[in-house]
């Protein structure tokens, strides 16, 4: 979850598989139900597809026992329903994203007393402090803006820092932490090879940047070091969003392999062509740490941001290659998916009972047709508070504090369960994955004192 869902504990919860629990989730849920069951309909898609998923959906309730009651009436089927089309949503990749916000005037020449600026609408993410860009013509166009001048009426007016080719004029747009548009060359000026990383799937694509050694008498050829970092983006993002982090490891020396992963936009499909909300991609991770092993690394740190950093703390736990992992940095990770799907649910004011049941259903193995995943998903194998026992890397969790997609409680507490391990990080005013957009000195240097002691 990235540019593109209040936080709870792993203690005290109910177990939506447990069907006396379950019933008097049901009971005391049944009055709300029914009043709510007309707001129900209306988050509810239409059609044949939609009532026999609907059904489906009502027959898993009952199977899971998390609605052995609430399934006899129609509110129940509802809730049903609409606990399968919220999970669908989580679990399909969005290669695409609408336009947010809308400029509305422009001074590229800076006539005024500000300099060059611009004024877009004004909501949270817009007077957020810090670097941004506005994504014009559907993402084909950026322009780079600063820090906030000054808050008129329903409007921001912020310092442009970079205008692209064609210009910038009033009209629709899409804010985005992700300064660095496009491959390592164009966005950073840095030399890379695009890369093709083998998986059972098919050809990975992913960018390799390689290491330079310190300039001395003009000399800048590149060097092998053994050390590499692998880069791993989050859900609904790019591999774009890897490289504000690309310039410090740069000079830190460590060659860096950004690869995507299975049903990106450019990379391979999977039969389901659903995530696994790192179940499944953390194969790909090895396969691209298998890469950087056959190509020089003798070890490698993983770097992952939001649905990333899930990835990445399944591979550190399953996969045979973790053993040649030397730390882990993570930015706004995911770190319990049950917190993430029930604050989600709540932000979309649905019945309690609707995201307990989805959350669920991922586990049934029903779920491969009515949630089109490839396989269940266990949502307690992805919670890292429950399973910090299991972690023995060193590890770097920074978060932002007002963090509204992952929200930053299960940090803290995996934080608190192994202070042996990680170190915590917290980012006042920063939204979710812009830690490095709010501060980004801070966020450098906080990433290369814990590389540079576990190097």
């Amino acid at each position: 979850m990235t540019d593109g869902a209040p936080s709870g504990g792993a203690s005290g919860r109910t177990s939506p598989g447990r069907p006396g629990e379950a019933v008097v989730v049901a009971v005391r849920s049944a009055a709300a139900l029914r009043r709510g069951v007309g707001a129900v309909r209306r988050h509810l898609p239409v059609g044949p597809v939609a009532r026999r998923r609907a059904r489906t959906a009502a027959r898993v309730a009952a199977w899971t026992g998390a609605g052995a009651v609430a399934a006899t009436s129609l509110s129940a089927a509802a809730v049903s329903g609409l606990a399968a089309f919220f999970v669908r949503r989580v679990v399909t990749p969005v290669h695409e994203r609408p336009d947010d916000v809308r400029v509305l005037a422009v001074d590229v020449d800076g006539t005024g007393p500000d300099g060059p600026v611009v004024t877009v609408t004004s909501d949270a993410q817009t007077r957020a402090r810090g670097r941004y860009v506005l994504l014009l013509d559907g993402g084909r166009r950026a322009a780079q803006v600063g820090d906030v001048v000054r808050e008129e009426r329903g409007a921001v007016v912020r310092r442009l820092v970079s205008v692209p080719d064609g210009g910038i004029a009033p009209g629709p747009a899409r804010w985005s932490g992700v300064v660095h548009v496009g491959d390592p060359t164009a966005a950073l000026g840095l030399p890379h090879e695009d890369v093709l990383v083998p998986t059972p799937l098919g050809g990975l694509p992913a960018w390799f940047v390689p290491a330079f050694r310190a300039r001395t008498a003009g000399d800048d050829e590149p060097t092998g070091a053994d050390v590499w970092a692998v880069l791993v983006h989050g859900r609904g993002a790019t591999r774009e969003e890897c490289l504000r982090a690309v310039p410090l490891l740069h000079h830190l020396g460590l060659p860096c392999l950004v690869p995507a992963y299975r049903n990106d936009a450019d990379a391979p499909v999977e039969a389901a062509s659903h995530y696994g909300l790192g179940d499944t991609e953390w194969l790909d991770v090895e396969a691209a740490v298998l890469h950087a092993l056959d190509h020089g690394a003798r070890e490698v740190v993983l770097i992952g941001w939001s649905m990333g950093g899930a990835i990445v703390l399944q591979l550190a736990t399953r996969s045979w290659t973790a053993d040649r992992v030397r730390a882990l940095v993570l930015d706004s990770p995911v770190v319990d998916w049950r917190d993430v799907l029930e604050h989600a649910a709540r932000q979309n004011r649905l019945p309690q009972l609707a995201g307990r049941l989805g959350i669920a259903m991922l586990a049934r193995p029903e779920a491969r047709a009515l949630l089109g995943v490839s396989a269940p998903i266990d949502v307690t194998r992805l919670d890292w508070v429950v399973r910090a026992d299991e972690l023995r890397l060193p590890l770097l969790l920074l978060h932002a504090q007002d963090d509204d997609v992952v929200p930053i409680g299960p940090s803290r507490r995996l934080a608190a369960a192994r202070p042996d391990l990680v170190v915590f990080r917290d980012f006042p005013g920063a939204q979710h994955t812009r830690e490095w957009n709010t501060d980004p000195d801070r966020w450098e240097r906080e990433v290369a004192r814990f590389l540079l002691e576990h190097l």
